[in-house]
């Protein structure tokens, strides 16, 4: 393997180590749990571990060694997923397809921002906002059908914020683009995301993703909760609040990534909102947070508000909260009424 890769590879094994254990000792215990999902923090020591197996292997200069032949393992394969211990031609005809799809949908995620369209979603008044506290975003919504025409709609935040973030945000929702239509759970989609960063030297970071399918004939709402954010429904006609839990791991935040599906029927009047943790974690003057509890009883206490009008009520009482200063970092929100 050549010195070039070897560097680059070191350099993006080193960082990405750095930002995990920054994330264990700078982070609450309570948005680590929402992080996490149902799992545990071992699972992230886990991914730590594998990380710096390969640094010591770099190290020994015994990384990238095929375990069959003893031949150095094709530099692009290692860029792509530096765990691979095997030659390309001792791989099987199903493995090469896999893995030239897998290479496939590497270049399609560098590729340029799609645009995005408006949602069109019988039954349903949605309205989505969002603004960086940089100049990029590390911040995505996003509104994508799947292969079934059911509504998908995805909500993501990628840990910290800037240029780098902004980034990988705009690669993330070309991976989006170019899987959805070819899929018919949310399950599917972040499962392969996951399997196309995890190991990627590019990907120094994690990303916290809500992703859900509506169908508008049954309205069953669908979704998989990658460490984000919970979201809220408000059911107004019988003064109910749910909150849609992580379940599972963020993106690219352990080895194991095992994730899961809640489903919830829509009702008239229900009020849905997804958001980022820029709208909780705002803080006052005082270094109190915006949090959970205020953003409900705002959503409760205005049923009467389109989706658009409830948007802008959210950012106006955020922004009055922080005294009118400038938001630390991204917020971006989708609101829904149902009816």
């Amino acid at each position: 393997m050549g010195n070039i890769v070897n560097e680059d590879i070191k350099k993006g094994l080193s960082e990405t180590g750095e930002n995990l254990y920054h994330w264990l000792e700078a982070t609450p215990e309570e948005k680590q749990q929402i992080q996490l999902g149902p799992a545990d923090e071992g699972a992230v020591e886990e991914h730590l571990n594998v990380i710096s197996e390969s640094l010591e292997k770099i190290e020994e200069g015994t990384f990238g060694i095929c375990e069959i032949c003893n031949e150095p393992v094709d530099d692009e394969l290692l860029r792509m997923d530096y765990t691979a211990t095997v030659c390309l031609g001792h791989y099987t005809e199903d493995e090469l397809r896999q893995l030239e799809n897998e290479l496939e949908l590497s270049q399609v995620v560098q590729r340029a921002l799609l645009p995005q369209q408006p949602p069109s979603i019988p039954g349903m008044n949605i309205a989505g906002f969002s603004r960086p506290a940089q100049i990029v975003s590390g911040d995505y919504f996003d509104f994508i059908q799947f292969k079934d025409g059911t509504h998908g709609m995805v909500m993501a935040d990628v840990s910290g914020h800037g240029v780098s973030a902004g980034m990988l945000m705009t690669s993330l929702q070309t991976a989006f683009h170019t899987l959805v239509p070819d899929a018919i759970s949310p399950v599917e989609v972040l499962e392969r995301i996951n399997r196309l960063y995890i190991h990627n030297i590019k990907f120094t970071t994690f990303v916290t993703i809500f992703f859900a399918k509506f169908d508008s004939n049954t309205r069953i709402f669908t979704y998989a909760n990658a460490g984000h954010n919970s979201g809220y429904l408000y059911r107004a006609s019988k003064k109910e609040e749910f909150w849609l839990r992580p379940t599972g791991p963020a993106i690219g935040l352990m080895e194991g990534f095992n994730i899961g599906t809640q489903q919830v029927e829509l009702k008239d009047e229900d009020i849905l909102l997804l958001y980022t943790d820029g709208i909780t974690e705002a803080m006052n003057a005082q270094g109190e947070q915006f949090g959970t509890e205020r953003l409900a009883k705002l959503i409760q206490g205005n049923t009467q508000l389109t989706a658009q009008e409830l948007a802008n009520a959210i950012l106006l009482t955020v922004s009055d909260f922080g005294d009118g200063k400038n938001f630390v970092d991204d917020i971006t929100i989708i609101t829904c009424k149902v009816g």
